[in-house]
């Protein structure tokens, strides 16, 4: 199979099985960002050398304990290991609070050898810049990450600002000369800047206050950003046949499993809904993820061979 339209009807149909909304209100965003699903897993499919950096981490101060939030980390560790199967470098970045979340991400998913960049709250973005520059990154991803608002403090769905526990990676996500994709789900992650910030206030609660402002080149809205990991790993997968069998085993109810398992008890890390250690992502059971996990990958496994 090569990198051609025909690959353009299956990655629609996995676009369409993560848009849908659980309760915040985001149809219009999901139809502003139509076929974005494609454009990003294409251009990052067709680069001859993707170097991947990604970007993620969502604290909840008000969590039980205090800690980043499930959704994020887990599918990025996902992706990390997918990518990493099928020869691309990666390497993430994060905060000091988030850190160890992360890092508990990443070897739930078997691979905690990637580098894991951490940057201190007041700490400036320069030595981070200098270093995704030294190594190659083409594409950074951000995905379910608190970016800046309009009035400056990135804020949570609550409207609270959280600046006091979020170091503005926003200024590492536009530094180039990667480019850029993001993955959300309310309109206050990092690449919603990509859309009119009216859209996220007309739409989404508090949405005037809380839409980040921070754009991307290729923005994935989902119902809940861990679908949008899944999606992009399933694209990916048709779009590269020499990735396909590395990552296909990464579309894996066990490893999704693990990873959370495994950010929960080490990390810690909690639900960014519920606010509690539990095993869920957004309030959503792990078992309803995962039949959503086996739509995407159903796509694939039936219909990749014939194009």
């Amino acid at each position: 199979m090569s990198l051609t339209q025909e690959a353009r009807p299956l990655i629609d149909r996995i676009e369409a099985l993560i848009h849908q909304d659980v309760g915040r209100n985001v149809g219009a965003l999901f139809a502003a960002t139509q076929g974005n699903l494609w454009r990003a897993a294409a251009a990052i499919a067709r680069h001859p050398a993707p170097r991947l950096g990604f970007l993620t981490g969502f604290y909840v101060p008000l969590g039980d304990p205090p800690a980043a939030e499930t959704d994020g980390p887990v599918g990025t560790a996902l992706l990390v290991a997918a990518l990493t199967r099928a020869g691309v470098a990666c390497r993430l970045l994060t905060d000091a609070p988030c850190a160890s979340g992360c890092a508990a991400a990443l070897k739930g998913a078997g691979v905690p050898e990637v580098p894991l960049d951490v940057v201190a709250l007041d700490e400036p973005l320069g030595d981070a810049i200098a270093a995704w520059r030294e190594t190659g990154i083409t594409w950074a991803v951000a995905i379910e990450r608190c970016g800046r608002t309009a009035g400056g403090p990135p804020r949570n769905m609550r409207g609270l600002d959280i600046s006091p526990h979020t170091a503005p990676l926003d200024e590492l996500f536009l530094a180039g000369p990667w480019d850029t994709v993001a993955i959300g789900d309310g309109g206050n992650e990092m690449g919603l800047g990509a859309l009119p910030r009216a859209l996220v206030a007309e739409h989404v609660a508090f949405g005037e206050l809380i839409a980040c402002v921070t754009p991307a080149t290729h923005l994935v809205m989902t119902g809940v950003s861990h679908w949008g990991c899944y999606a992009l790993l399933a694209a990916l997968a048709v779009l590269r046949p020499d990735w396909r069998e590395p990552m296909l085993t990464c579309l894996d109810p066990a490893l999704d499993r693990a990873i959370l398992r495994t950010m929960l008890a080490e990390g810690p890390a909690v639900d960014g809904v519920t606010q509690r250690q539990t095993e869920t992502i957004d309030a959503i059971d792990l078992a309803v993820h995962h039949a959503k996990l086996r739509a995407i990958a159903d796509v694939v496994a039936k219909t990749v061979v014939a194009l």
